[in-house]
């Protein structure tokens, strides 16, 4: 099994598990959107016994405005 690694955005800092190592990009869920993060880098951790192998992705849009926290400012 492989690991996203992704960077910027609303999902910065999070790992997601990667069904296939050689996507070159990521489109994710995200409350009522979808986050797109592209991969930059080569894999990590590619050898027997140093771990997962992984991948770097990158914020790159989202597909309407992302408001963190939206429903905190509701009355």
């Amino acid at each position: 099994m492989a690991i996203a690694r992704l960077h910027g955005g609303p999902l910065d800092g999070q790992v997601l598990p990667l069904d296939d190592p050689n996507l070159d990009s990521l489109i994710v869920p995200y409350s009522e959107t979808q986050v797109v993060y592209q991969r930059k880098g080569d894999l990590e951790n590619t050898g027997e016994g140093d771990g997962p192998t992984q991948a770097e992705f990158w914020f790159v849009q989202a597909e309407d405005e992302v408001v963190p926290d939206a429903d905190h400012d509701r009355d």
